[in-house]
């Protein structure tokens, strides 16, 4: 839950707290930020054709310096083009936040999550063995229309993630 809300004034980002409460060192780089074409299954979340122009920063994540994930993020362009999020910078408090200082606040998330076999590329940024396999989580985050601010794709070695979930009835 701590990665769908904004974070505080001089809070640090969700992963780089989280990993400090672990006892550990969380950090990204970014390896490419800016415009690129809606993939398929990007434009399906984000309700755009194949093809559209979104936004995209592509970073892999670390913790203690071994890569734990590659994470896509992808924004519409009325939503990011000319923001930060196009840029190859960090954003102080995270994305989400800085989303909400831009007036879009996620109040709905939905998650997939799938298991594969990754391919050559994939295998050698996690540094993975040829039989490892990959969980793949497709996120989707929505504001209070409906409207998709957010998406994200996810690529985490299998057997170093737990993936915890609370879900409130009622």
């Amino acid at each position: 839950m701590p990665y769908l809300k904004p974070r505080g004034e001089g809070q640090p980002d969700a992963w780089g707290a989280e990993a400090a409460a672990r006892g550990g060192k969380g950090t990204q780089r970014i390896a490419h930020a800016g415009e690129v074409p809606a993939p398929d299954d990007v434009a399906a979340l984000l309700d755009l054709a194949p093809g559209d122009p979104v936004v995209v920063r592509r970073r892999v994540i670390e913790l203690d310096g071994e890569p734990c994930e590659l994470t896509d993020t992808y924004y519409p362009v009325a939503i990011a083009r000319g923001t930060p999020l196009a840029e190859t910078g960090k954003i102080r408090g995270g994305a989400v936040t800085l989303l909400a200082g831009l007036g879009h606040t996620g109040v709905r998330v939905r998650e997939d999550v799938t298991a594969r076999m990754p391919d050559a590329d994939e295998r050698e940024a996690l540094r993975l063995g040829p039989d490892e396999p990959v969980l793949r989580l497709n996120r989707v985050t929505l504001d209070a229309e409906g409207s998709p601010i957010q998406a994200d794709t996810m690529l985490m070695p299998a057997h170093r993630q737990q993936l915890r979930y609370e879900i409130r009835i009622g």
